[in-house]
Order: C-alpha cells, then sequence, then structure tokens
C-alpha cells in the first residue's frame, strides 16, 4: 500500500474514515477536536516514533509538558516550541512526505 500523501490526507479531512495509518489518524481526530479518540490511535502503537511524535504534541494541547516531554524523548525528537498548530502541521508533512517533495522541488 502506497503511503499517504499530503493531499490524500487533507482530502480525508472532509471524509467520514480517518487514514488507516494511526499516527495519521490520531491527526485526523484531533482536527476534529477529538482529543480522546486520537490519544487512543496513538496509545495502540506506542513505540512506533510516529505515534510517539504525535503522543507527544497531544499531551503538550493537553498542558501535560512533563508528559510531552517524555513521549518526545521515545520519539527522538526535541520539544515543539512553535504553535500547536504548526507543530501538527509540520507532523503531518513528515508523515506524508511533504517535506521531502519541497526538498525535490
Amino acid at each position: 500500500m502506497a503511503a499517504m500523501t499530503l493531499a490524500d490526507f487533507t482530502t480525508s479531512l472532509t471524509g467520514t474514515q480517518p487514514p488507516a495509518d494511526p499516527a495519521l489518524a490520531a491527526l485526523w481526530w484531533d482536527a476534529r477536536d477529538d482529543w480522546q479518540a486520537a490519544h487512543e490511535h496513538v496509545q495502540r502503537d506506542e513505540g512506533n516514533p510516529a505515534c510517539d511524535w504525535v503522543h507527544a504534541y497531544l499531551h503538550r494541547k493537553e498542558g501535560d509538558l512533563s508528559n510531552a516531554r517524555y513521549w518526545y524523548r521515545n520519539a527522538g525528537r526535541p520539544a515543539a516550541s512553535g504553535s500547536l498548530e504548526q507543530e501538527w502541521h509540520a507532523i503531518v508533512a513528515a508523515l506524508t512526505g511533504a517535506q521531502e517533495e519541497q526538498h525535490k522541488a
């Protein structure tokens, strides 16, 4: 199965079903303001660096910075310092390969 592109993910946000990828599914649920569903998706795949990164973002959004730092470490990522919106977009771009596409252009 091919990886989801940024365009595919953006289109999925208007649909009724989240992407199959658990990290992207969590971001999909977060975009719908359902923190609990988003959190459940990343918890199902703990140890997956992408899910751990989204897990960190979700706890940062929740305001639990200590827990967020734990998940950033597990994901091998520095703790985010920009806005939550910027981080959400950065994670989506990284998980859909949009960052690599920008570098090729």
